[in-house]
C-alpha cells in the first residue's frame, strides 16, 4: 500500500515537473497553457524520437498524431453546408450558409490555416469549428484552402498553391457558382496562414490580369519576416509556448529547405552581420527598423542585434529570407500602398508580435487603412483556442473580434 501511494505521489511530482513551466504573469489562464503546451511538447519529443530512429520525418509523426485526432469529415448542419472540393487543383474545405439571406449574394473569406507551412489542415477540428462559426455569423462562404506542406513541398510551392487557388476562385464564374458577392470577398490567415494571406495580397493587388480584387485583408498574429530573430517580442517572449523561438527559425529553415543545423546562426542574427556587407540586406532591414516602427511601449529596454561577423554564404543557401513572397514585410512601398485594409490581430506574449506590428505601420505609413486589434494577455495561436477542451477566454474574445471586425467591414 505504501509502495503505490509513494509511486502515485513519485508520478504526480514527475507530471508537475514536466507540466510546470514559468509564464509572465499577464498571459491568459496560464495552468491551461501549461497543460495545452505539455501536449505539444509530449507529441514533439514522440516525433524526434521516431525520427532519430530512422522510422520517419518528426513533422510526419505529428501530423500523423494530428490527423487521429484533429481531422474530421466534410460534416454539413443544418445551418453550414461542408463540402471537400478543390480550386485550380489545390484542395479546399468549403462552408456555406444555407440560413435564408436578404442579400441573394453572400460573403465571401478565403482562409489560410497556421502550423509554420509544415503541420495542420483546414479539415483539423478547430480550423473547422472556426470557419462554421464564420460562415454562420458572417452569412458567408468559408473557402479553407489545404496548401502543400513541408517537407513534401518547400517555398515557393505552399505561396504558389495559395495563389493558384485565389486566382481560381477570384473569378466571375467560381463566385457566381458559390453565390458569393465579387466586391465583398476578403483573404485571411493565422500564423503561416497569415503570411500566405499577405503575399498573396501583395501579388493579386499588382496583377492587373485579375479584375475581381479582395476588399479586406485579415491577418491573425502574422509571420512576416526571418531577417531579425532578434524583434523586442523575439526577445521577451522566446521561452513562451506555443511557439518558442529556436521552433519558429526551424520552421522557417523547413519552409525554405533549408539545414536545420542553421537555427544557431539564424537566431543570432549571423545571416545580416554587419561584414558581410551586402547591399540587399541593408535595404531590406530599413523596412523594418523596429527602432522606428514599434512603439516605445514595446521596444521596452531591448536593443538590436547586430553581430559584426556572420556566417558567410547563409542567404546564398537561403535567398527566400529576402524575397517578399516569403517575407511580406519585405515589400515596397510602392506595392504596399496597393493592397486592400487590414485588419492585424497581435498577442503580447508571442514571438511574432513584432511582425504584425511593424507590418500594420509600413501599412498605415503607406496609406493603407489598418485596424490593429492587440491583445496584452494573448499567445501564439490563441484564437483557434476558443473551442473545448482547449478552451481560452482570450481565444473566445479575439475570435469574437475578428468575426465582428469582418462583418462591419466586408
Amino acid at each position: 500500500m505504501r509502495s503505490a501511494v509513494l509511486g502515485t505521489v513519485l508520478l504526480a511530482a514527475a507530471a508537475s515537473y514536466y507540466i510546470y513551466l514559468p509564464l509572465p504573469s499577464a498571459v491568459a489562464e496560464p495552468w491551461k497553457l501549461m497543460l495545452l503546451d505539455a501536449v505539444f511538447r509530449a507529441m514533439m519529443h514522440v516525433g524526434n524520437l521516431v525520427q532519430d530512429l530512422g522510422l520517419a520525418h518528426n513533422t510526419h509523426v505529428l501530423n500523423y498524431m494530428v490527423t487521429l485526432v484533429e481531422v474530421r469529415g466534410p460534416q454539413s448542419s443544418k445551418s453550414v453546408r461542408v463540402t471537400d472540393t478543390s480550386f485550380g487543383g489545390v484542395q479546399a474545405r468549403v462552408f456555406e450558409s444555407t440560413s435564408p439571406s436578404p442579400r441573394r449574394l453572400k460573403r465571401g473569406v478565403v482562409y489560410f490555416h497556421g502550423g509554420g507551412w509544415a503541420l495542420g489542415s483546414g479539415r483539423m477540428r478547430s480550423y473547422d469549428l472556426l470557419c462554421r462559426r464564420m460562415a454562420e455569423d458572417l452569412d458567408a462562404v468559408i473557402i479553407s484552402v489545404d496548401y502543400r506542406l513541408a517537407p513534401e513541398v518547400h517555398f515557393p510551392e505552399p505561396y504558389n498553391d495559395a495563389l493558384q487557388a485565389c486566382r481560381h476562385i477570384l473569378t466571375a464564374e467560381v463566385l457566381a457558382l458559390l453565390s458569393v458577392d465579387p466586391e465583398r470577398v476578403a483573404v485571411s490567415g493565422d500564423s503561416a496562414g497569415g503570411n500566405l494571406a499577405a503575399a498573396v495580397a501583395q501579388q493579386l493587388a499588382l496583377d492587373n490580369s485579375v479584375s475581381i480584387k479582395f476588399k479586406v485583408q485579415a491577418l491573425i498574429y502574422p509571420v512576416l519576416q526571418a531577417l531579425d530573430f532578434n524583434t523586442p517580442s523575439y526577445q521577451q517572449n522566446g521561452n513562451v509556448p506555443i511557439l518558442y523561438r529556436p521552433l519558429m527559425a526551424r520552421f522557417w529553415l523547413e519552409y525554405l529547405n533549408g539545414d536545420l543545423k542553421l537555427v544557431p546562426s539564424l537566431l543570432a542574427n549571423n545571416h545580416t552581420a554587419v561584414n558581410l556587407g551586402q547591399e540587399a540586406v541593408v535595404a531590406a532591414k530599413a523596412k523594418m527598423n523596429w527602432t522606428n516602427l514599434l512603439a516605445p511601449a514595446f521596444q521596452k529596454h531591448y536593443k538590436p542585434v547586430a553581430p559584426h561577423l556572420g556566417t558567410p554564404g547563409l542567404l546564398e543557401q537561403l535567398p527566400g529570407l529576402l524575397d517578399v513572397r516569403a517575407a511580406p514585410l519585405l515589400a515596397e512601398r510602392e506595392v504596399l500602398k496597393l493592397v486592400p485594409p487590414a485588419y492585424i490581430m497581435t498577442c503580447e506574449h508571442d514571438v511574432l508580435r513584432d511582425d504584425g506590428l511593424m507590418y500594420a505601420r509600413r501599412l498605415e505609413d503607406a496609406g493603407v487603412a489598418v485596424t490593429s486589434d492587440h491583445y496584452t494577455e494573448g499567445f501564439h495561436g490563441c484564437m483557434v483556442f476558443a473551442f473545448w477542451p482547449a478552451r481560452f477566454t482570450v481565444g473566445m474574445q479575439s475570435m469574437r473580434n475578428y468575426i465582428h471586425w469582418l462583418e462591419q467591414n466586408l
